[in-house]
Formats: C-alpha cells, structure tokens, sequence
C-alpha cells in the first residue's frame, strides 16, 4: 500500500474515532439533561396537582377530574394519587405510549426511563394524600434522536470535508515523492532528469535537493568519462593537423568493408599526393605548407558533404598523402569524382604549387569485398604511380575487375521498383547472442534480399548503394518493417531492424513509419528498431523520435557506435535499449592494445548508466574471449553466426 493512501486511511480512522467519541459524547450529555428535565418537569407538575387538589383533598370525584385533565395532555406515563394512612390509591392513571417516530433499537440504546417525582396534599397541617407524577420519555427520546441525526449529519460533513481536503493537501504535498520515483526510475532507463520544481516543505526539500545533486553529479562523471574517451579515440584514429581520420581508422574502414558481408558493397579507393611537398616546405614555409595540407583537407570534407554518404571516408595517411574510401561508387561517378577534386584542388595552386604542374595526382583503384588489404592499396599505389608518370593525365583508374554490376540505373530502378511492388523481399536473419553464453540469443538482426527477374537474391550490399541513388531508402525500410512486423506475427522472437537516414530525415516517412508501428502493438514488445549512428539526427528530434517509439512499446538501439563518441553525452536521456560497437573497433581487438583501451574506455562509460554493450563482426575466438573479459553483453558476426532465412536458423 502506498505511503499516500497508509495516510490518508490513517486520516480517515482519526476522524472516525474522532467523530465517534464526540458523537456519543454529545448524545450522553443531552440524554443527562433531558433526564434532569424529565425529573424537573414530573416534579413541577406533581407540585401544582398538589396544590390545586389541597381544597378538593375530600372530593374524590374532584380529584379524579384534575388528574385526568393533566394526564390527557400525554407528557406522562402514570399519575397516581394515594391516601397517606393507608396506602390507598385514590385515583391513578397511567398509559403506554410508543412513539413510530423513534426507531425501537435507539430507544433502547439510549434506555432514556420514565422520571417521577410527588407532592403532598394536605388538610389543613394533616397530610391527607399523596401526588405521584411520572413524566413520559418518547418526546425526550424524540428530541434526542432529532439532535442525535443533527449531529451526525454536520459530524459527516465535516469528515467528508476534511477527508477531501486531507487527501488534496496529501497529493499535493507528497507529489515531490511521485516526482523523485519517476526521476528514480529515469535513471534506470538512463536518463538524467533533475526536478525543477523544489518543494516548500522542509523534510521534502532535502530529499529532492540531495536527488538533484546525485543526478547532476552521475551526469559529470559520465560527461567526464565521455570526454576521455573521446580524447582517447581522437588521438588514436584522428590527424591532428586535418582533424580527417588517420592511416590507421583508413585501414581500419577499408579492412572492415573488404569483409564478406550482406551490407558491404563494392566501391573505389581514391589515393591522393601533393606533388612536391618538401620543396613546397621549402619555398612557401612551414606554416604556408601546413595551411595547404588543411586547405586540402577541408576541400575532402567538403565533397564527402557533397556527396552524403555516411559510409564514405576521408584520411591523411601522411605528408600530403590522402585518401578517400568510397564504397558503392561506380566508374562513371568515380571519374565524375576525380575531375571535381582536381577541379578543386586546382583553386588551391595559389596557394602552392607551380603554374606548369598539378597541385596533386590522383591514383583510383576498384575494390570489392573479399580481397586483401595490401592487394587493394597496392592497386591504387599503382594507380597514382601511372598518374605521376603520365604528365597529360594528372590522374588514374585500374579496374581489374567490373567493381559494380554492369547493370545501367534504368535496370536497377526497374527491377528494384517491381521487387518492391510485388513484395519479392526475402529477410535473412543474423544471431546476436550473449557474449559469455553462446547459446542464448539476445535477438535477430534482419536483413534482407530482392529477388532480381530470374529470381536470385541478390545481397544488401549490391543493391542497397543503387537504392539511395534512386530515393527509395525510406520505401524499402517500410517494406522491411511490414515483412519483419508480419513474421513476427507467426514467429515471436526478438528481432531488431535497421532503419535509413531518409526516414529520420523525412517527417512524412517517419510519421508512416509510426502508423505502421501503431498498428501492431502486439508485436511491440519483441522489435527494436536500430538506427546508425552517422545518422542521427538533431538531439531534439531524436528525443522526440525515442519518445514516440517508447510511447508504442517499441524499443530503441543505436548501432556502428564508435566514430562519433562524443554523442554518448546526448544519449542518456534517450532510454536506449543498447549500443552496437562498430566492427571496426573489433577487428583483431586481441592483437592490438589500443582497441581494447577504446573499448575500455566505452564500457566504463556506459556502464555507468547500465547501457548494455554488443559487438559487431566478430569473426575470431580470440576477439571474443577479448570481449567477454571486457564484460561485452552481446556478440555478432560471422564466428556467431551468418545471415540465414528462418528455415535454417529454426
């Protein structure tokens, strides 16, 4: 029972017993009083029979007249006269009235008895006859029940009021309790939520103030925690002088997208060398060279904006060495690419460089996922080579291979369009379990494939570059959503979804999304909709996304966590139901230290507030001993277990 109802009963039985005792206090004083009254008037009225009968003393019929006329007024149950030397009665009178106005069982609650009292009639200093008067209790006791019902109705009311009010006045000063449980319980769903509202009672004051400064307290430490581990991933994968990502985040991104995987794509790797830098140290300065570098750099940033894929990568190896990892890229857009960074860098000739050579030289090179990471640089390293020794052609491409299906964007806006008209999308599901239990799934990812017009299915990575080409990112997340929501209906597991940036970003896709969840509150429980964490949108609308997705019972993860750290500070509010460590961070984590103190540094920080951790792409025994040692809750990958139809994963 609630400390606000213990309260109030506590409240109500007071005022009971309160009431109760001044009930029948009230009713046991009146009924003394009437009792004195009923005695006082037998007694007036035995008084002047007496007297009125003294000159009648010998006139029996006299007597018997008087008696009667005072008798049949009905304020007396007997009247009796008796001669005093003999005892003789004279005359009497006497009756029993009940009274319909009184209920039986008050009347014998209250025991209110006839009260006498007598008079001597006297001849001449003789005393000749006795006056006994007893006075009749039922309009006494008729009085009485009429105060008794006055009292307990204004008792009532005043209970009643005073209940009403009592309870007001404890909700409302006990509110600051409600207030302090649901920022208790925000903190178990990691959210830091200080009351704003401080109360006036002092006991209550203390105890929200102490609430505040713990929550403001657990948000420093974990900003605190935050920022070191930031600090500690930019000096391991950041260039410090560009602010791009460093040779070993480049090798890193570019070993993770040559694994066989459904999501990875073929793509081109771009290589890029100012010509001259220690000559241009030389004739421009340190700070001038350092200036061009940033310049450069800047200009990286700028076409990967241009472009807006999330997966891309810009880096500065060293010196003026850069490259730029573009996975989904096709030839055409890749040349197109290659004229617009020249084009660009060529604005920057003021800056450095001689009028007669180019400022750079590009060196492209066609990836796909499978190879070997120093095949691939090597072809690209061969690619700038031919670019620097060919002086008409300041840039190069080597495709051994067709990177990209040679299929047109007419072919593949065709059958994708008639792949998703005609529901041809069948969903792969890939294990996620606990990290120190093997057998015990967490959930399912679901992932997906479009049977291309001879009925293949074709993998995520083929078709899903050519899908946001086209704009239909958020079409194939609803189609996604529609076939895991209706597997779910005939499998109950716990599966997690991913969702695009075009959903997040578009206000009319993200409000069909929630009609389409609204409508399967059934499923809810069981489905976690993950989103990237390159593409998070504002902190407000994804608080307000967070919000709208708790509010249907569905949950929230964050998934490829790891590039952008510093967003673990805006996350606490959001209720997360994990975060998903990118695979980048996990490969070879038991070979290479500085991995692991990065993973550190990411649980002490979301431990803090009890984020659950899981792992992404593990594919060694050793990497996941590594994890389990960490304390990781949860593992995927190919060690765990590829993408499979349900079929086989049953």
């Amino acid at each position: 029972m609630s400390l606000l109802k213990q309260l109030f009963l506590a409240i109500c039985l007071f005022l009971v017993v309160a009431f109760t005792g001044s009930f029948i206090a009230g009713v046991e004083n009146s009924r003394e009083q009437l009792i004195d009254q009923l005695r006082s008037h037998a007694q007036d009225a035995a008084t002047a029979l007496g007297l009125s009968m003294t000159p009648h003393v010998d006139d029996p019929a006299m007597i018997e007249l008087m008696v009667s006329s005072i008798f049949d007024s009905g304020y007396f149950t007997r009247i009796r006269v008796v001669a005093i030397p003999d005892e003789r009665v004279i005359v009497e009178r006497q009756a029993d009235i009940d009274s319909d106005q009184v209920p039986a069982w008050f009347a014998k609650l209250v025991d209110l008895q006839a009260q006498g009292g007598d008079a001597l009639i006297m001849r001449g200093w003789e005393q000749a006859a006795r006056v006994e008067v007893f006075s009749h209790p039922q309009f006494a006791i008729a009085k009485l029940w009429d105060s008794a019902i006055g009292s307990l109705l204004w008792l009532l009311l005043c209970g009643l009021l005073s209940a009403i009010l009592g309870g007001w006045l404890l909700r409302t000063q006990l509110r600051p309790l409600d207030n302090m449980v649901q920022q208790a319980q925000a903190i178990s769903r990691r959210e830091f939520l200080s009351l704003p509202r401080i109360p006036r009672t002092p006991e209550l004051k203390r105890v929200v103030l102490a609430m505040n400064q713990m929550v403001e307290k657990l948000k420093q430490l974990f900003a605190e925690e935050a920022a070191r581990s930031e600090k500690l991933r930019e000096q391991a994968y950041q260039d410090s002088l560009t602010g791009l990502a460093n040779r070993r985040l480049f090798e890193l991104k570019l070993a993770s997208h040559l694994t066989v995987t459904e999501q990875n794509a073929a793509g081109y790797l771009l290589l890029l060398r100012v010509n001259d830098l220690a000559g241009l140290n030389q004739r421009l300065g340190g700070q001038r060279t350092d200036a061009l570098i940033r310049e450069i750099g800047e200009l990286l940033e700028r076409l990967l904006a241009r472009q807006g894929s999330h997966d891309w990568l810009a880096s500065r190896s060293r010196g003026g060495e850069f490259s730029l990892l573009a996975p989904g890229l096709a030839s055409e857009d890749a040349d197109r690419l290659a004229e617009a960074l020249l084009e660009g860098l060529e604005n920057l000739r003021q800056t450095g460089g001689s009028d007669c050579t180019p400022v750079a030289h590009l060196g492209i090179a066609a990836f796909k996922p499978g190879e070997t990471l120093p095949g691939v640089i090597a072809r690209a390293d061969q690619a700038l080579a031919q670019a620097q020794s060919n002086p008409s052609q300041p840039w190069q491409r080597l495709d051994d291979y067709q990177a990209v299906p040679s299929h047109g964007l007419h072919d593949w806006r065709e059958w994708i369009d008639q792949a998703l008209n005609e529901g041809k999308l069948q969903l792969y599901f890939q294990p996620v379990v606990r990290c120190s239990e093997r057998t015990r799934v967490l959930h399912r990812k679901v992932l997906a494939r479009l049977l291309d017009p001879q009925g293949e299915a074709v993998a995520a990575g083929r078709f899903l570059p050519w899908i946001e080409r086209l704009g239909w990112a958020a079409r194939f997340d609803r189609a996604m959503l529609e076939h895991s929501l209706a597997h779910l209906a005939q499998h109950p597991q716990p599966l997690a979804l991913s969702l695009s940036a075009a959903t997040l970003r578009e206000p009319d896709s993200l409000a069909r999304m929630l009609a389409i969840l609204r409508q399967h509150p059934q499923q809810a429980e069981l489905m976690t909709l993950e989103i990237d964490e390159r593409y998070l949108p504002p902190p407000a609308e994804l608080e307000r996304l967070s919000q709208n997705v708790r509010e249907l019972g569905y949950h929230l993860g964050l998934q490829h966590f790891g590039g952008r750290f510093s967003l673990i500070g805006n996350l606490t509010h959001l209720g997360l139901a994990y975060l998903k460590i990118d695979g980048t961070y996990i490969r070879a984590i038991d070979r290479e230290g500085d991995k692991r103190l990065f993973i550190e540094a990411i649980f002490r920080a979301t431990n803090s507030i009890d984020l659950p951790l899981i792992a992404e792409m593990v594919e060694t025994q050793g990497e996941l001993t590594v994890l389990d040692e960490l304390g990781i809750q949860g593992v995927m990958g190919r060690l765990i277990g590829a993408p499979a139809p349900w079929q086989e994963q049953e």
